[in-house]
């Protein structure tokens, strides 16, 4: 099952449009030592070479490090899926440009150096926890925004509460309190009809959302520099910038 989020649609969705590099010598072996840790199921050292924070799917908690991949290894990788990689031939993983090396239709990836970069795949188990969560997570929400498909990501910026939903017509949704309160009360700000852009094909990308002379700018950052903020928050008027925040998504 491939996943709903957007970071993981465009993994997959920009494999159309590249065109597979054939694998060196190294990066076939590294690809083989990926194999054998699958077949041996030797959690330990794959934990090690996973680069973290490992995305799942909102609200499914990211995988932060060695020791919280070790306990969830099981969530994520079942039976099916190891069987698969364990079973698989250097000729089945592909490199797609810079994005890295991809197992199958894009399940897994490695970089250049066998480090696992991305898993696409979704259990049984986390399939029934993204639903799971998915309840809960309405049942805290103020009424009038309990309608919606997914959710996209909830932040927080020094000065806002923030979640952007997409609904069931595909369009956006931005909801905002001021930092403090719930998401049980009522919004200071609800706007919908955002548009959704892409920043390449690394999965950054923007949604805009409008309200008169005012555009709320939304910056979702997936591959940049370490220490670059996950998200950020542009508000114009009359396309100049009156207020910008770094935002930290919350999980």
């Amino acid at each position: 099952m491939k996943y709903k989020a957007l970071f993981f649609f465009l993994l997959i969705f920009s494999i159309a449009f590249s065109q597979n590099e054939k694998l060196d010598k190294t990066k076939s072996e590294n690809i083989q030592k990926v194999i054998t840790l699958f077949q041996t199921k030797n959690i330990d050292v794959i934990s090690k070479i996973v680069n973290y924070p490992l995305h799942r799917e909102f609200p499914i908690p990211d995988v932060k490090n060695e020791a919280d991949f070790r306990k969830r290894f099981n969530q994520i990788f079942d039976a099916k899926i190891i069987n698969q990689i364990s079973n698989s031939k250097t000729e089945q993983w592909s490199e797609v440009g810079w994005r890295g090396i991809m197992f199958s239709d894009g399940d897994v990836w490695i970089n250049e150096n066998g480090k696992i970069i991305a898993v696409n795949y979704q259990s049984d188990f986390e399939n029934a926890q993204y639903k799971s969560l998915v309840a809960n997570d309405k049942k805290n929400l103020y009424p009038t925004l309990k309608k919606f498909q997914t959710p996209v990501y909830k932040f927080q910026t020094k000065s806002y509460l923030i979640r952007i939903d997409q609904l069931k017509d595909g369009s956006h949704r931005y909801a905002s309190w001021k930092l403090g309160k719930k998401e049980s009360s009522k919004p200071d700000l609800v706007l919908t009809n955002g548009e959704l852009q892409f920043d390449g094909s690394g999965g950054n990308h923007t949604i805009t959302f409008k309200k008169g002379e005012f555009s709320y700018i939304i910056y979702r950052r997936i591959i940049g520099e370490k220490y670059a903020p996950e998200i950020d928050l542009t508000v114009e008027k009359n396309n100049k910038v009156i207020l910008q925040q770094d935002g930290k998504q919350i999980q």
